[in-house]
């Protein structure tokens, strides 16, 4: 196992004839702590799957370097990195068993046998694969197969990392549950490093201690969930963490604190009033309520969701989201709403200012 450290690492794609390049990778300068789980979050199309891949070996950045420990492997093969990478549809091989499948990885290192049936057994349990050891992978579903290329990349024990695209997929709702369970327990159990690719946020707060938050190919942050839900560094974040995402409303400044649309606002991060920039207050629905006293608003949408409601309020032609208690009693006269001060943060240019940076 290894600690990962990516350097000024910034790639792009060879463009068509004539064109500037497009970088997929902008300037990535981040750590992989020996051990971690981490989540790789963020849209399709925002490099996550690039990166993974420099880390693996599979693509040389144009730019930077990158190091396990203190060895340089920007451009060492693959198969020198002891990486074990686990894509986002099944490989395996068909006309082999499942238990052949799993083994592979390791009798193509030379193990002794009855290490590999020990370690098949382990894995197999693991993924509820025993029943199925003696039986042609091509007889499986496509959740069985992808639940083979788990076992081919978790069955190792002599790997740097263990890297993780996407790979629950073509899995069923439940059963992703079941084995983002697994995965988490295994790593507990094995102290690997892991590092889980996926678009969903339900996956990557739920499998990682840390989560690397990735827009227009760059890491814009990385914390644990309870520090992206409650201190976005960037604008992105507040959007894509949360449902709904986070409120952003223009804003002005007096004497450091928001004041948005003539109605001065209080948050315990003040600003200075020399910022040079679009600047913005940002509050998650969770804390914003209804209040005697307050923004004048003009309610749009009630969803009921079961355990709680999602109320949709206007100020002037400004939408702001709310989330109430499910028995909460919605005001119809004159409702009026306050943001909570400990979670009203300002941003300018899409990212957090003042003191609630680094609280």
């Amino acid at each position: 196992m290894a600690e990962i450290r990516f350097k000024n690492v910034q790639h792009a794609y060879p463009p068509p004839k004539g064109q500037k390049p497009v970088y997929a990778l902008k300037e990535v300068n981040q750590i992989w702590e020996d051990g971690g789980a981490y989540a790789l979050l963020g849209p399709s199309g925002c490099g996550k799957t690039t990166l993974l891949n420099t880390i693996s070996g599979l693509l040389t950045p144009s730019e930077g370097e990158i190091y396990f420990d203190d060895q340089e492997v920007t451009h060492l093969p693959t198969s020198d990195r002891r990486i074990a990478q686990v894509f986002q549809f099944p490989v395996v091989y068909d006309t082999m068993t499942v238990f052949d499948n799993l083994a592979f990885p390791l009798r193509n290192r030379g193990m002794d046998e009855t290490a590999v049936k020990q370690r098949v057994a382990q894995i197999a349990e693991m993924l509820d694969l025993t029943a199925n050891l003696n039986k042609r992978a091509s007889g499986l579903t496509a959740d069985g197969k992808q639940k083979i290329s788990l076992g081919r990349g978790l069955v190792r024990s002599d790997v740097n990392a263990i890297l993780f695209d996407e790979p629950l997929t073509v899995i069923d709702p439940h059963l992703k549950w079941q084995l983002r369970s697994k995965l988490k327990e295994l790593h507990q159990q094995t102290g690997v490093t892991m590092i889980y690719v996926t678009h969903d946020q339900v996956e990557a707060l739920t499998f990682a201690d840390k989560v690397v938050v990735m827009y227009d190919g760059a890491v814009v942050q990385v914390g644990t969930p309870v520090e992206l839900f409650n201190r976005p560094k960037h604008k992105f974040v507040g959007y894509f963490i949360g449902s709904p995402g986070m409120n952003f409303l223009p804003c002005k400044l007096d004497r450091g604190q928001p004041v948005f649309h003539n109605n001065l606002l209080n948050t315990s991060y003040p600003v200075g009033n020399d910022l040079s920039g679009r600047t913005e207050v940002g509050v998650r629905p969770e804390f914003v309520e209804f209040t005697d006293d307050g923004i004048p608003v003009v309610i749009d949408k009630i969803e009921d969701l079961g355990r709680y409601q999602v109320v949709t309020v206007k100020h002037e032609s400004e939408v702001i989201k709310m989330v109430v208690d499910e028995d909460q009693q919605i005001p119809t006269d004159n409702p009026k709403i306050q943001f909570n001060p400990d979670m009203t943060r300002i941003y300018c240019d899409d990212w957090l200012v003042g003191g609630g940076q680094n609280e």
